[in-house]
């Protein structure tokens, strides 16, 4: 399938619906700096896929990839995190965990083709 804009691409569509599953599953929570945090890191994925690609160079493109799987890899640290404060279920950690492995591959293998 050929990438005409950012919202064709699968890691931006899956990272988008992470956002929604860790919003959803924090709403209610009252620990305002750590909600804050993995908010604004799980945000950081899909828009540096976007932002990324907007650029329309590969080189930097590449360079927004990088930080959106290392914002990726803080996401799963800080749903560890949340798991042992119960913040979420074991079924929740593990459904948002597993969805953000395969967000992290996705982008690997996008940066590979590139």
């Amino acid at each position: 399938m050929k990438i005409e804009r950012f919202e064709d691409i699968i890691s931006w569509q899956k990272s988008r619906n992470l956002s929604i599953i860790i919003y959803s599953l924090l709403k209610n929570n009252h620990d305002l700096g750590f909600k804050d945090q993995i908010q604004r890191a799980v945000i950081s994925i899909s828009n540096n896929i976007a932002e990324g690609y907007e650029r329309r160079s590969n080189k930097e493109f590449k360079q927004f990839l990088y930080i959106a799987k290392g914002s990726c890899g803080e996401v799963r640290s800080m749903l560890y995190i949340a798991l042992e404060l119960n913040y979420i279920s074991r079924t929740e950690f593990e459904q948002t965990y597993n969805l953000g492995i395969e967000i992290s591959k996705l982008i690997s293998g996008l940066i590979r083709t590139l």
